[in-house]
């Protein structure tokens, strides 16, 4: 049997992959590694408590001795890095905090996973680290990385970092780079269950600028099904772009939310818009469609009427996750003049 070490698997996407793993793999262990930051609960992996596969370790990816104590045993077999500070607004906020996560962070894992000699190293990356596109065409696996803020700068950075350990190291490495994703236990300081709970209270629905930005929806079940999918099957060295085929502006968005909640827009509320706001992300994921025989499956319409459904029936899940430090933030972000209609 081997064991999978899934960093930030107490996240949105990770748990979503815990899971998934758990469910179709049956020799297959897990486990998870989470510093349980404000977007990490535990509370995702309740239906993985009594798998006797799964085990859980706080820590942070950044603590080379630690990463390395769990990798001493010779246990762990495979890692899916998906620890990173991911938000973009907060980048801007505080950029440091940024690079010594998903930079450092990633070094100290890969160098720990270099020492113990793990037989595959996957780093889930994002398509922000290419930049922003115009009204047309789509970002391949061989379009130039041009990031705008300085989260997807920190993601770009430690991408070279992966490539450079398996050129200089050998190392069985592969990049994942996704677009949006949405589902289930998403945190709320995201557009889509934002825009949900501020709507399901009568709350005004904060968008920046003209709301026209596009970016390209995924669902996370389909997320993690490209992540098993390259882990098992991808081609060591290589890149593969993962996206829904859901380009949708983010006013768009925020509409088929209202409608699912028979809300009206008069809740919608335009910002000033965010510094270095990228204006179209478009993934063409026809590489990992023909060699890994994935494709999307949720339909954007019907995944938004799911999500807004599961929100709904796990309130008590979605004002848990909202603490005194994410009020604040809210605040000082979508607050203080920023409005612009």
């Amino acid at each position: 049997m081997k064991t999978i070490l899934v960093t930030g698997g107490a996240g949105f996407i990770g748990s979503d992959l815990v899971r998934r793993i758990l469910a179709e793999e049956p020799d297959t262990s897990v486990l998870t590694y989470d510093l349980l930051t404000y977007a990490g609960n535990l509370d995702n992996l309740k239906s993985c408590i009594r798998d006797s596969r799964h085990r859980f370790a706080r820590g942070d990816i950044c603590d080379r001795e630690r990463v390395g104590e769990l990798l001493s045993s010779g246990e762990v077999s495979h890692i899916i890095n998906l620890a990173a500070e991911s938000h973009v607004d907060r980048s801007i906020l505080g950029p440091k905090g940024f690079a010594e996560t998903n930079v450092l962070g990633t070094v100290a894992l890969l160098e720990a996973a270099c020492e113990a000699g793990i037989e595959r190293f996957v780093q889930v990356s994002t398509d922000e680290v290419y930049g922003s596109l115009g009204s047309e065409g789509s970002f391949s696996e061989e379009s130039p990385l041009a990031p705008s803020s300085p989260y997807s700068a920190s993601k770009a950075a430690a991408d070279h970092f992966v490539e450079a350990f398996g050129r200089t190291f050998g190392m069985d490495v592969i990049i994942t780079r996704c677009s949006n994703n949405y589902g289930p236990f998403q945190f709320p300081e995201k557009l889509i269950p934002l825009m949900i709970r501020n709507a399901m209270n009568d709350e005004p629905l904060p968008i920046y600028g003209d709301g026209l930005q596009v970016r390209d929806w995924i669902h996370v079940g389909d997320h993690s099904r490209a992540l098993l999918s390259v882990l098992k099957n991808g081609e060591s060295g290589g890149i593969y772009n993962i996206g829904g085929g859901n380009e949708r502006t983010n006013l768009d968005v925020v509409k088929s939310v209202l409608r699912v909640l028979g809300k009206p827009e008069s809740l919608i509320r335009h910002i000033e818009d965010r510094p270095g706001h990228d204006r179209r992300y478009s993934m063409d994921a026809s590489k990992i469609r023909a060699e890994l025989d994935w494709q999307a499956e949720v339909e954007f319409e019907r995944g938004i009427e799911n999500t807004v459904q599961w929100y709904i029936d796990n309130r008590d899940w979605l004002e848990s996750v909202i603490t005194g430090e994410y009020r604040n933030y809210y605040s000082a972000w979508y607050s203080g003049g920023r409005t612009t209609g």
